[in-house]
């Protein structure tokens, strides 16, 4: 499992969240990874591209409102970032769609989305935990 507990915000809907964000990118990745024919591993990767598309749009939703309730200073730049990823799968889906299915694009695809959902949980949403701590504001408020 890619969900490690030093990346918990303290905010247990942004924290169910991420794991669950974490989760399906795991299963995402074993998909792209296992041995069955590119044909066979289409309808997994499609799923998890419609839940890609849907739930990054929420979950961010919800993170920028907490950030909003607690007067994160960073909040224009955290919106940026998740605005920037949320058109870049946008983007690779009409791609991937317009192109027939490509693996090479998924392959890339799975790389930078781990890559990004690790660095962005464990750097900058860490940012989000410390300033709440700072501010004396209580997990799950």
């Amino acid at each position: 499992m890619l969900w490690k507990d030093k990346y918990r915000l303290g905010v247990d809907v942004i924290d169910a969240q991420h794991k669950e964000l974490f989760m399906r990118v795991d299963k995402f990745l074993r998909a792209l990874r296992d041995s069955t024919s590119w044909e066979e591993k289409v309808s997994r990767v499609n799923e998890t591209l419609d839940f890609m598309n849907g739930y990054v749009v929420e979950h961010f939703r919800d993170e920028e409102e907490y950030q909003q309730k607690i007067g994160y200073p960073g909040y224009k730049m955290h919106k940026k970032i998740h605005d920037d990823m949320v058109h870049y799968v946008v983007k690779v889906t009409t791609e991937y769609k317009e192109k027939g299915y490509d693996e090479q694009l998924m392959q890339q695809f799975g790389g930078r989305l781990l890559a990004w959902l690790i660095n962005h949980v464990a750097a900058e949403d860490q940012r989000i935990s410390a300033y709440a701590r700072s501010k004396g504001v209580k997990s799950d408020e």
